[in-house]
């Protein structure tokens, strides 16, 4: 299994190649696509490379899925006997990253999904039974 870890809108996030995440606002369009250059951690098959603070040669590449706001968060003070009260409420603004690949010094470590299994052909032709008439 393949992951990194990137820095993005103040936060760190472990992503994984052909899974969705959710993160701060980015002022790119729906369906383009995005590279992430803070990769702070590459994990591929056992072999972990971790940055000093980044890693260099790492990139992690995405697609803009659409931008949306997250839910409302309310924030209510109060003092009692006082008769002071505030209510105010806060959406935060998301956008919903597709990642499509993780790069490493030129190595792209990209999803594969499930591949089918093909059924094996077989080179039999059917045989015809041959009616014989009776005499």
């Amino acid at each position: 299994m393949t992951y990194a870890i990137i820095e993005t809108g103040g936060k760190q996030i472990r992503v994984e190649p052909g899974r969705f995440y959710d993160i701060e606002l980015l002022a790119i369009e729906p369906d383009e696509k995005v590279t992430i250059d803070s990769v702070l951690l590459v994990q591929h098959d056992g072999e972990v490379t971790i940055g000093q603070p980044l890693v260099t040669g790492a990139t992690v590449e995405g697609t803009v899925m659409r931008h949306y706001r997250g839910r409302k968060v309310l924030v209510y003070k109060m003092k009692p006997k006082k008769k002071t009260r505030k209510k105010r409420g806060h959406r935060q603004e998301i956008t919903r990253l597709m990642i499509d690949s993780i790069t490493l010094n030129g190595e792209v470590f990209a999803f594969e999904g499930e591949t089918e299994k093909e059924t094996p052909v077989l080179d039999e032709t059917p045989t015809e039974e041959v009616e014989t008439a009776a005499e």
